[in-house]
Protein backbone atom coordinates (compact mmCIF):
# COMPACT_ATOMS: atom_id res chain seq x y z
CA UNK A 1 0.00 0.00 0.00
CA UNK A 2 1.46 3.61 -0.85
CA UNK A 3 1.99 5.83 1.99
CA UNK A 4 -0.70 8.55 3.02
CA UNK A 5 0.96 12.09 1.35
CA UNK A 6 1.10 14.38 4.33
CA UNK A 7 -1.58 17.38 3.48
CA UNK A 8 -0.90 20.18 5.49
CA UNK A 9 -4.14 23.07 6.63
CA UNK A 10 -3.20 26.73 6.22
CA UNK A 11 -2.41 26.78 10.08
CA UNK A 12 0.00 24.02 9.25
CA UNK A 13 1.72 25.17 6.28
CA UNK A 14 2.47 28.73 8.02
CA UNK A 15 3.68 27.02 11.23
CA UNK A 16 6.61 24.98 8.98
CA UNK A 17 7.30 28.60 6.90
CA UNK A 18 8.78 31.08 9.63
CA UNK A 19 9.75 34.13 7.89
CA UNK A 20 13.52 34.33 9.08
CA UNK A 21 14.29 30.74 8.27
CA UNK A 22 11.95 30.68 4.88
CA UNK A 23 14.53 34.13 4.01
CA UNK A 24 17.26 31.95 4.18
CA UNK A 25 16.04 29.37 2.28
CA UNK A 26 15.46 31.73 -0.49
CA UNK A 27 18.67 33.36 -0.17
CA UNK A 28 20.66 29.53 -0.32
CA UNK A 29 18.03 28.29 -3.43
CA UNK A 30 19.53 31.54 -5.26
CA UNK A 31 23.23 30.82 -4.61
CA UNK A 32 22.57 26.88 -6.22
CA UNK A 33 23.55 26.69 -9.76
CA UNK A 34 21.11 23.76 -10.28
CA UNK A 35 17.69 25.43 -9.79
CA UNK A 36 15.21 24.81 -12.86
CA UNK A 37 11.89 27.20 -13.22
CA UNK A 38 10.06 27.58 -16.39
CA UNK A 39 7.48 30.01 -17.51
CA UNK A 40 4.53 30.14 -15.49
CA UNK A 41 1.68 29.09 -17.30
CA UNK A 42 -1.56 31.41 -16.91
CA UNK A 43 -4.58 30.44 -18.45
CA UNK A 44 -7.73 32.69 -18.34
CA UNK A 45 -10.86 31.59 -17.06
CA UNK A 46 -14.09 32.96 -17.04
CA UNK A 47 -14.73 36.22 -14.69
CA UNK A 48 -11.49 37.94 -15.16
CA UNK A 49 -10.07 34.64 -13.40
CA UNK A 50 -6.61 33.00 -14.01
CA UNK A 51 -4.98 29.33 -13.91
CA UNK A 52 -1.94 29.62 -12.51
CA UNK A 53 0.68 26.85 -13.10
CA UNK A 54 4.15 27.19 -11.41
CA UNK A 55 6.65 24.16 -11.65
CA UNK A 56 10.32 24.15 -10.34
CA UNK A 57 13.04 21.86 -9.84
CA UNK A 58 16.25 21.91 -7.68
CA UNK A 59 17.14 18.17 -8.94
CA UNK A 60 15.93 16.75 -5.98
CA UNK A 61 12.69 17.66 -5.86
CA UNK A 62 10.22 18.71 -8.31
CA UNK A 63 7.51 21.10 -7.25
CA UNK A 64 4.22 22.64 -8.78
CA UNK A 65 2.26 24.89 -7.76
CA UNK A 66 -1.47 25.04 -8.77
CA UNK A 67 -3.72 27.51 -8.05
CA UNK A 68 -6.83 29.67 -9.03
CA UNK A 69 -6.97 33.36 -9.03
CA UNK A 70 -10.42 34.40 -8.67
CA UNK A 71 -10.76 38.71 -8.59
CA UNK A 72 -14.89 37.83 -8.11
CA UNK A 73 -14.40 36.50 -5.39
CA UNK A 74 -13.04 40.26 -3.54
CA UNK A 75 -15.80 41.40 -1.23
CA UNK A 76 -17.19 37.61 -0.25
CA UNK A 77 -16.07 34.87 2.17
CA UNK A 78 -14.23 32.89 -0.62
CA UNK A 79 -10.34 34.11 -0.73
CA UNK A 80 -9.13 35.17 -4.06
CA UNK A 81 -6.32 32.34 -4.30
CA UNK A 82 -7.09 28.77 -3.81
CA UNK A 83 -4.63 26.15 -4.55
CA UNK A 84 -1.90 23.74 -3.45
CA UNK A 85 2.01 22.85 -3.80
CA UNK A 86 2.55 19.18 -4.32
CA UNK A 87 5.96 18.61 -4.21
CA UNK A 88 7.31 15.35 -5.60
CA UNK A 89 10.79 13.18 -4.86
CA UNK A 90 12.75 13.21 -8.50
CA UNK A 91 14.73 9.62 -7.88
CA UNK A 92 11.33 8.22 -6.76
CA UNK A 93 8.67 10.24 -8.50
CA UNK A 94 6.87 9.75 -4.90
CA UNK A 95 4.63 12.52 -3.87
CA UNK A 96 6.45 13.39 -0.47
CA UNK A 97 4.10 16.67 0.55
CA UNK A 98 0.74 18.90 -0.04
CA UNK A 99 0.79 22.52 1.41
CA UNK A 100 -1.64 25.02 0.96
CA UNK A 101 -1.17 27.34 -2.15
CA UNK A 102 -2.16 30.37 -0.33
CA UNK A 103 0.19 30.37 2.74
CA UNK A 104 3.09 29.29 0.32
CA UNK A 105 2.14 32.60 -1.56
CA UNK A 106 1.90 34.72 1.50
CA UNK A 107 4.69 34.02 2.91
CA UNK A 108 7.12 33.51 0.50
CA UNK A 109 6.32 37.00 -1.06
CA UNK A 110 6.75 38.82 1.97
CA UNK A 111 9.83 36.22 2.68
CA UNK A 112 11.13 37.47 0.07
CA UNK A 113 10.45 41.51 0.69
CA UNK A 114 12.32 40.22 3.82
CA UNK A 115 15.63 38.90 2.30
CA UNK A 116 15.67 42.17 0.04
CA UNK A 117 15.31 44.27 3.02
CA UNK A 118 17.72 42.26 5.12
CA UNK A 119 20.29 43.10 2.00
CA UNK A 120 19.56 46.46 0.93
CA UNK A 121 17.39 48.73 2.87
CA UNK A 122 19.27 51.71 4.65
CA UNK A 123 17.43 51.67 7.76
CA UNK A 124 15.75 48.29 8.40
CA UNK A 125 14.26 48.28 11.64
CA UNK A 126 12.01 51.45 10.34
CA UNK A 127 9.01 52.44 11.26
CA UNK A 128 7.36 50.87 8.18
CA UNK A 129 4.64 51.61 6.32
CA UNK A 130 2.62 49.45 4.83
CA UNK A 131 0.04 50.33 2.05
CA UNK A 132 -2.54 47.82 1.24
CA UNK A 133 -4.00 45.76 4.44
CA UNK A 134 -5.12 42.38 2.99
CA UNK A 135 -3.30 39.04 3.12
CA UNK A 136 -0.06 40.55 2.13
CA UNK A 137 -0.13 43.50 4.31
CA UNK A 138 -0.33 41.46 6.80
CA UNK A 139 2.14 38.77 5.42
CA UNK A 140 4.54 41.66 5.19
CA UNK A 141 3.89 43.26 8.84
CA UNK A 142 4.64 39.39 10.62
CA UNK A 143 7.60 39.56 8.41
CA UNK A 144 9.56 42.51 9.02
CA UNK A 145 8.50 42.24 12.79
CA UNK A 146 9.98 39.03 12.81
CA UNK A 147 13.06 38.91 10.54
CA UNK A 148 13.78 43.05 11.14
CA UNK A 149 12.67 43.72 14.40
CA UNK A 150 10.32 46.62 13.51
CA UNK A 151 8.50 48.05 16.30
CA UNK A 152 6.66 51.21 15.01
CA UNK A 153 3.60 50.51 11.76
CA UNK A 154 1.66 52.78 10.04
CA UNK A 155 -0.96 51.51 8.09
CA UNK A 156 -3.33 52.66 5.01
CA UNK A 157 -6.15 50.89 2.79
CA UNK A 158 -8.85 52.39 0.77
CA UNK A 159 -10.75 49.57 3.84
CA UNK A 160 -11.23 51.83 6.75
CA UNK A 161 -12.56 47.97 8.34
CA UNK A 162 -9.19 46.22 6.67
CA UNK A 163 -6.90 49.41 8.25
CA UNK A 164 -8.52 48.35 11.78
CA UNK A 165 -7.83 44.85 11.09
CA UNK A 166 -4.25 44.68 10.67
CA UNK A 167 -3.72 47.84 13.37
CA UNK A 168 -5.26 45.55 15.57
CA UNK A 169 -3.16 42.78 14.82
CA UNK A 170 -0.46 44.75 15.23
CA UNK A 171 -1.20 46.41 18.65
CA UNK A 172 -1.51 42.50 19.80
CA UNK A 173 1.71 41.90 18.80
CA UNK A 174 2.98 44.66 21.18
CA UNK A 175 3.36 47.10 18.31
CA UNK A 176 3.22 50.99 18.11
CA UNK A 177 0.86 50.82 15.13
CA UNK A 178 -1.70 54.11 13.38
CA UNK A 179 -3.88 54.57 10.69
CA UNK A 180 -1.70 56.81 7.49
CA UNK A 181 -3.94 58.94 6.30
CA UNK A 182 -1.83 61.39 4.25
CA UNK A 183 0.24 59.21 2.59
CA UNK A 184 2.89 61.80 1.58
CA UNK A 185 3.68 62.59 5.25
CA UNK A 186 3.93 59.06 6.06
CA UNK A 187 6.27 58.58 3.30
CA UNK A 188 8.92 61.22 5.23
CA UNK A 189 8.11 59.64 8.46
CA UNK A 190 8.82 55.71 7.46
CA UNK A 191 12.27 54.37 5.83
CA UNK A 192 10.67 51.26 5.46
CA UNK A 193 7.17 50.99 2.89
CA UNK A 194 5.97 48.03 1.37
CA UNK A 195 2.89 48.87 -1.56
CA UNK A 196 0.68 45.23 -1.54
CA UNK A 197 -2.75 46.90 -2.76
CA UNK A 198 -4.98 44.65 -5.47
CA UNK A 199 -2.96 47.20 -7.82
CA UNK A 200 -5.52 48.79 -10.04
CA UNK A 201 -3.85 52.32 -9.67
CA UNK A 202 -1.01 54.47 -8.63
CA UNK A 203 -1.32 54.35 -4.67
CA UNK A 204 2.13 55.92 -3.89
CA UNK A 205 3.77 58.68 -5.15
CA UNK A 206 5.99 61.61 -3.98
CA UNK A 207 9.61 61.80 -3.10
CA UNK A 208 11.35 59.18 -0.52
CA UNK A 209 13.44 59.67 1.80
CA UNK A 210 17.27 58.75 1.05
CA UNK A 211 17.08 56.05 3.28
CA UNK A 212 13.80 54.42 2.09
CA UNK A 213 13.39 50.64 0.90
CA UNK A 214 10.28 50.40 -0.94
CA UNK A 215 8.80 46.94 -1.41
CA UNK A 216 6.41 46.78 -4.43
CA UNK A 217 4.33 43.10 -4.25
CA UNK A 218 0.66 44.47 -5.71
CA UNK A 219 1.68 44.86 -9.30
CA UNK A 220 2.93 41.65 -10.98
CA UNK A 221 1.36 41.63 -14.60
CA UNK A 222 2.29 44.98 -17.67
CA UNK A 223 -1.33 46.15 -16.41
CA UNK A 224 -0.99 46.30 -13.02
CA UNK A 225 0.38 48.76 -11.20
CA UNK A 226 0.93 50.59 -7.88
CA UNK A 227 3.28 53.29 -8.00
CA UNK A 228 3.82 56.50 -9.87
CA UNK A 229 5.97 56.21 -12.59
CA UNK A 230 7.75 59.77 -11.18
CA UNK A 231 8.81 57.67 -8.16
CA UNK A 232 10.31 55.46 -9.80
CA UNK A 233 12.13 57.84 -12.09
CA UNK A 234 13.01 59.61 -8.51
CA UNK A 235 14.98 56.01 -7.48
CA UNK A 236 16.22 55.46 -10.94
CA UNK A 237 17.90 58.81 -10.73
CA UNK A 238 19.09 59.02 -6.81
CA UNK A 239 19.16 55.28 -5.86
CA UNK A 240 18.95 51.93 -6.71
CA UNK A 241 16.14 49.72 -8.31
CA UNK A 242 16.19 45.88 -7.85
CA UNK A 243 14.00 43.40 -9.70
CA UNK A 244 12.86 39.57 -7.82
CA UNK A 245 13.40 37.99 -10.77
CA UNK A 246 14.36 38.48 -14.74
CA UNK A 247 10.69 37.48 -14.88
CA UNK A 248 10.24 41.06 -14.08
CA UNK A 249 11.13 42.31 -17.50
CA UNK A 250 8.07 41.86 -18.73
CA UNK A 251 6.02 41.92 -15.44
CA UNK A 252 6.19 44.66 -13.79
CA UNK A 253 4.16 47.24 -14.71
CA UNK A 254 5.18 49.84 -12.11
CA UNK A 255 8.37 49.94 -14.40
CA UNK A 256 7.26 49.13 -17.56
CA UNK A 257 4.41 51.83 -17.34
CA UNK A 258 7.33 54.27 -16.55
CA UNK A 259 9.13 53.43 -19.27
CA UNK A 260 12.44 51.98 -17.29
CA UNK A 261 14.54 49.69 -19.22
CA UNK A 262 13.94 46.57 -16.65
CA UNK A 263 16.21 44.18 -18.34
CA UNK A 264 18.71 46.95 -17.20
CA UNK A 265 17.99 46.52 -13.64
CA UNK A 266 19.85 43.84 -11.77
CA UNK A 267 17.86 41.14 -9.94
CA UNK A 268 18.12 40.15 -6.29
CA UNK A 269 20.02 36.71 -7.02
CA UNK A 270 22.45 39.07 -8.19
CA UNK A 271 22.86 40.84 -5.29
CA UNK A 272 23.35 37.22 -3.04
CA UNK A 273 25.60 35.95 -5.31
CA UNK A 274 28.00 39.18 -4.92
CA UNK A 275 27.21 39.90 -2.00
CA UNK A 276 26.57 43.36 -2.28
CA UNK A 277 27.20 46.21 -0.04
CA UNK A 278 24.07 47.78 1.51
CA UNK A 279 23.73 50.45 -1.18
CA UNK A 280 23.28 54.02 -0.87
CA UNK A 281 20.42 56.25 -1.50
CA UNK A 282 16.69 55.25 -2.14
CA UNK A 283 15.63 51.57 -2.35
CA UNK A 284 13.27 50.33 -4.78
CA UNK A 285 12.43 46.17 -4.76
CA UNK A 286 10.07 45.56 -7.19
CA UNK A 287 8.60 42.21 -6.56
CA UNK A 288 6.31 39.99 -9.24
CA UNK A 289 6.30 36.46 -8.16
CA UNK A 290 8.62 33.44 -9.02
CA UNK A 291 7.85 29.22 -8.69
CA UNK A 292 11.73 29.32 -7.30
CA UNK A 293 10.17 31.05 -4.22
CA UNK A 294 7.43 27.71 -4.03
CA UNK A 295 10.22 25.35 -4.24
CA UNK A 296 12.36 27.07 -1.23
CA UNK A 297 9.20 27.41 0.79
CA UNK A 298 9.04 23.33 0.15
CA UNK A 299 12.32 22.16 0.81
CA UNK A 300 11.35 24.30 4.39
CA UNK A 301 8.12 22.39 4.75
CA UNK A 302 9.44 19.41 3.84
CA UNK A 303 12.46 19.26 6.44
CA UNK A 304 9.52 20.61 9.04
CA UNK A 305 7.27 17.42 8.17
CA UNK A 306 10.13 15.26 8.99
Amino acid sequence: MPHAVPLLSAAQTAAALPYPALADEIAALLAEPGVEVPPRMVMPLAGQGSLFVMPSTDGRLAVTKLITFTPANVGSARPTIQGDVVVFEVASGERRLIIDGPTVTARRTAAVSLLAARRLAPKPDGPLLIIGAGVQGRAHLDAFVDGLGVERVRIASRSPASARGLIDHARSRGLDALPAFDLRRALDECPLVVTATPASGVVLAGTPRTDAFIAAVGAFTPQMVELSPALCHDIAARGTIVVDTRDADHEAGDLLQAGLDVQAIPELARVIREDWPRPQGPVLFKSCGWAGWDLAAARLALRAAG
